[in-house]
């Protein structure tokens, strides 16, 4: 059987998914949420799992660094990464949305200004419109951008929308849902196809017990 290498993103969705890991019965040893270690191998020596920055997690997999990901579905559509998608996990769960004060408009034939961690998920949600948009890269606190008049309206995750009301923005327009996913490098799913399916299986089992 030949080991398979899983990316695993950093950040809040990591605890759960370490939960998920250990009920499909694969142990790592000294793995936990606030490890700083960054690779870890279970007991029987068929999996290697490393902890990465969740939007590189999708290059990793592209690449061929590893033959499995789990990460957020933002990260593997900003990425534009070529792999396959093949398991929601249903961790993590929110959405994209277009957020703004709660009156503003925008004249008709003018670009809008959009503030984003997503450029790319921005772009090709307002190409699809047939709207023109003029992106502004911020990579946090992007709220502050439409109080301010750094731009109209933002492209962000929203779980709850509480930081939303509190700084006095709304919800425009709903876009994607988000939630944990599992992607899969093109060459891995037929080189390792046992390991792959056998692997996604047991997360499968996993999420329903």
């Amino acid at each position: 059987m030949e080991r398979i290498t899983i990316a695993l993103a950093k950040g809040r969705p990591a605890k759960s998914t370490i939960e998920l890991l250990k009920k499909t019965g694969s142990r790592f040893q000294d793995l936990h949420e606030d490890s700083r270690k960054l690779l870890f191998y279970n007991e029987d020596n068929t999996m290697k799992l490393i902890f990465v920055k969740a939007l590189d997690v999708p290059t990793y997999v592209e690449k061929g660094a590893a033959d499995i990901g789990i990460v957020g579905k933002d990260n593997i559509m900003e990425s534009e990464a070529d792999v396959y998608e093949l398991l929601d996990l249903q961790i993590g769960k929110c959405m994209f949305a277009v957020a703004g004060k709660p009156n503003h408009t925008v004249p008709s034939g003018k670009p809008l200004t959009i503030a984003t961690k997503y450029p790319n998920v921005a772009r090709r949600h307002f190409q699809k419109k047939g709207q023109e948009i003029e992106v502004v890269k911020l990579n946090g606190s992007v709220e502050l951008a439409p109080i301010i008049g750094l731009a109209d309206y933002i492209v962000d995750i929203v779980e709850t929308g509480n930081t939303l009301r509190e700084n006095g923005l709304v919800v425009h327009e709903e876009m994607d849902a988000i939630s944990t996913r599992l992607i899969v490098n093109k060459a891995s799913f037929a080189t390792k196809s046992k390991e792959v399916q056998q692997f996604i299986q047991q997360l499968r089992t996993a999420m329903e017990g």
